[in-house]
C-alpha cells in the first residue's frame, strides 16, 4: 500500500471516532429524556404523535409487553410493505406503469425491509415504483432501525435499573429513535448527496441520446438521495438502483462515497458511548468500541492486502496490476474507477461489520480471501459495530459469555457492572448467539442439497458454495449484501432467505429484552476487590477471543469448504 492508501484509511477512522463521543452523548441525551437543543421544533410534533396515537409517554412496560409491543408494529409493518408490492400497479406515483411484484418476491422484500436486513433480490428500477420506494422501503427503513435502538436503550435500562420488572416504553423509544436522532441526521445527509449529484426527484426515467453511439437511452432517476441518506444511517443497506452504491446517481463522487461510507458506522460507533453515558462509566463503552475497532482493522487489513496483491489469473493474461501514480493496480475486477482498491476494500468491510449491506463493488469478484473477510464479519454475529442498536446488544450477549467464563475459571459468580449473571441469562446470550450459526449452516446445507437450491447456483465447485454460504450468512444475520452470482430471486431462495431473516431478527430481540428484564429485577451488585474489571486491556483482548474462538469454532469447516479452498486453488 502507498501512503494514498494510509492517509484514506487514516482519516476515515479519525474523523469517524472523533465523532463518537459528541454523537454518543446526544444519544444517552435522547434516551435519557433530557432536554435537547431540538426541542422548541420536535418536542411539539413528538406529543402530538403521542396524542394522535393514544400513547401515554410516562407509562413503562416489561419486557414481555415491550416485545409484544416490538412484534405486532413489526408484523403490522410487514404485511403494509408486503401489499403495497402487490398493489403498486393500481396506486398513484408509478409513472413507469410497472405491474405487481410476485408473490414470493414481494414476500422476501417485506421481511427483508422489516427486519433492517434489506436483502434485494430485485432490480429497484425495473420493479418497484416510487410509491413503494418511499411509502414502504424509505419508511420502513426509518423504524426498522429505530426498533434495533429501542431494544438497545431496553437492555441498557435493564442493566443499570434494579428491582423493578419495567425497562422503557417501546412506543416512546422508537419515536425518540426517529424524530430525534435518525429523521435529522437523515435530512443532513440527503441535502449534501443531492449537492454532490444523487438524484432526487418524482419525475419520469430521462431519455436521452448517447454521445457515444448516438442511440438512446433510458435513464432510470427517481427520490434516491432520501433513501439513501436513511439506508446507510440506519444500517439498511437496500439500493434505490440495482447495483446500489455503485451506480452514478446514488454515489456519485468520492466525496460522497466517502459520507456514506462514515455513515455506515457512525451511529453503531457511537452508540458504545452512549451506553457507556448511560451506564455511568464511559470506560465501558470504550471498551467495547476498542474491540470492534481492533477486529475490524485487522480484517480490512486483510481485505486491502488481499484486493491490492491482484489476480494471478490476470498476471498469466499479461494484465499490468502493479500500482502506480496513474494505476490503482490489484484486483480491479467487478470495482468502479472512481474509488479503487482501498475504498471498494473499505466499503465491502464497513457494510458486513455493520449489518449495512450497500456495496459500491461486486463482492462476487474480491479474491477469495477478500471475500472471505465480509463473509466472516457477518458469520461472527453483525456485532464489530453491527446494525444501529442491534450490533450493540450483540456485543452485549458476547460479553455475558466471556463474564460467565471468566468467572468459571476463578471461581467466583460471575458479575458484569453489578448484575450477577446466572443461567438465564446465560441461556439467553446462547440462543443470541447460536441461533444465526444454525440459520447459515442450516439454510446452506437445504440449498446444496435440492435440486431447488442448486439450479440457480451459476458457478461451479467452490465459488459457487461460497455464493450459498455468503447469501444464508447475510440473511441469517440480516446484512443483506450478496455474492451477486447466485440467481437468489427464485421461489425457493426467496421464501428460505425470507424465514431466515425473519428468525434472525426477532428470535434475537427477544432474548434481549428477557436478558434485559432479568437484570432490572436484580439487586445491583456493589463491586468488591474480587470483582472481574470489565473496562482494562485484559478483558479486551478476552472478549476478541471469545468472539474469535466462537466465530472460527462454528464456520471454519464452511469456510475451508468455500473461500479458503478456493484461495489454494488459484494460488496453489
Amino acid at each position: 500500500m502507498n501512503l494514498y492508501t494510509w492517509l484514506q484509511l487514516i482519516i476515515y477512522f479519525g474523523i469517524l471516532l472523533l465523532l463518537v463521543k459528541p454523537l454518543g452523548a446526544y444519544m444517552a441525551k435522547v434516551y435519557q429524556n433530557e432536554r435537547l437543543a431540538l426541542d422548541p421544533i420536535l418536542g411539539p410534533v413528538e406529543r402530538f404523535i403521542y396524542r394522535l396515537s393514544g400513547i401515554d409517554s410516562r407509562t413503562e412496560m416489561t419486557w414481555k409487553t415491550y416485545a409484544v409491543a416490538m412484534l405486532v408494529f413489526n408484523i403490522i409493518g410487514l404485511i403494509f410493505v408486503y401489499a403495497l408490492q402487490r398493489l403498486q400497479g393500481f396506486l398513484l406515483l408509478n409513472p413507469q406503469g410497472l405491474g405487481a411484484v410476485p408473490p414470493d418476491s414481494a414476500w422476501n422484500t417485506a421481511v427483508s425491509f422489516a427486519s433492517n436486513t434489506n436483502w434485494q433480490g430485485y432490480g429497484g428500477e425495473t420493479t418497484m415504483s416510487y410509491l413503494t420506494q418511499m411509502l414502504g422501503m424509505a419508511v420502513q427503513n426509518f423504524v426498522s432501525a429505530a426498533t434495533g435502538m429501542a431494544v438497545l436503550a431496553a437492555l441498557i435500562r435493564g442493566i443499570t435499573r434494579h428491582t423493578t420488572k419495567e425497562i422503557g416504553n417501546f412506543w416512546v423509544d422508537m419515536t425518540r429513535s426517529v424524530l430525534y436522532i435518525l429523521f435529522p441526521l437523515s435530512l443532513v445527509l440527503a441535502l449534501v448527496l443531492v449537492s454532490q449529484g444523487v438524484v432526487q426527484t418524482l419525475s419520469e426515467y430521462k431519455s436521452v441520446t448517447s454521445l457515444q453511439s448516438g442511440e438512446t437511452q433510458l435513464i432510470a432517476v427517481g427520490p434516491a438521495a432520501s433513501q439513501v441518506a436513511i439506508k446507510q444511517l440506519g444500517t439498511n443497506g437496500g439500493g434505490f438502483f440495482n447495483v446500489n452504491s455503485s451506480h452514478p446517481l446514488e454515489n456519485p463522487t468520492p466525496f460522497s462515497n466517502f459520507l456514506e461510507m462514515l455513515s455506515i458506522l457512525l451511529i453503531p460507533a457511537a452508540l458504545c458511548y452512549t451506553f457507556g453515558k448511560m451506564v455511568g462509566d464511559t470506560r465501558q463503552g470504550w471498551a467495547l468500541l476498542t474491540v470492534m475497532t481492533i477486529i475490524f482493522a485487522a480484517l480490512l487489513s486483510v481485505a486491502v492486502w488481499s484486493e491490492q496483491g491482484g489476480n494471478p489469473m490476470f498476471a498469466k493474461l499479461g494484465v499490468d496490476q502493479m500500482q502506480s501514480a496513474m494505476n490503482p493496480g490489484g484486483n480491479m475486477e467487478g470495482k468502479e474507477v472512481r474509488f479503487g482498491i482501498v475504498n471498494s476494500a473499505l466499503w465491502a468491510t464497513a457494510t458486513t461489520a455493520a449489518s449495512n449491506g450497500s456495496v459500491n463493488s461486486m463482492h462476487d469478484s474480491f479474491m477469495p480471501l477478500g471475500g472471505l473477510v465480509p463473509m466472516w464479519l457477518m458469520q461472527l454475529g453483525e456485532i464489530i459495530y453491527g446494525g444501529v442498536g442491534s450490533g450493540l446488544y450483540g456485543m452485549l450477549a458476547f460479553v455475558i459469555i466471556a463474564v460467565f467464563v471468566s468467572g468459571l475459571m476463578v471461581g467466583r459468580t460471575p458479575e458484569y457492572l453489578g448484575k450477577k449473571i446466572e443461567a438465564y441469562e446465560m441461556k439467553m446470550a446462547s440462543i443470541v448467539i447460536l441461533i444465526p450459526v444454525m440459520l447459515v449452516l442450516i439454510g446452506t446445507a437445504v440449498a446444496l442439497t435440492t435440486e431447488a437450491g442448486r439450479a440457480t447456483i451459476h458457478n461451479p465447485s467452490a465459488h459457487g458454495f461460497s455464493e450459498v454460504l455468503y447469501a444464508f450468512s447475510s440473511a441469517g444475520n440480516n446484512n443483506g449484501s450478496a455474492f451477486a452470482g447466485l440467481g437468489a430471486n427464485t421461489p425457493f431462495y426467496n421464501i428460505a432467505l425470507g424465514i431466515a431473516m425473519l428468525i434472525a431478527r426477532y428470535w434475537l430481540a427477544i432474548p434481549v429484552l428477557a436478558i434485559a428484564g432479568s437484570l432490572a429485577n436484580k439487586k445491583k451488585v456493589p463491586a468488591s476487590a474480587g470483582t472481574l474489571p470489565t473496562h482494562t486491556p485484559l478483558f479486551i483482548v478476552w472478549v476478541i477471543g471469545v468472539i474469535i474462538i466462537v466465530g472460527a469454532l462454528s464456520f471454519l469447516p464452511a469456510l475451508a469448504l468455500g473461500p479458503i479452498v478456493e484461495h489454494l486453488m488459484i494460488f496453489g
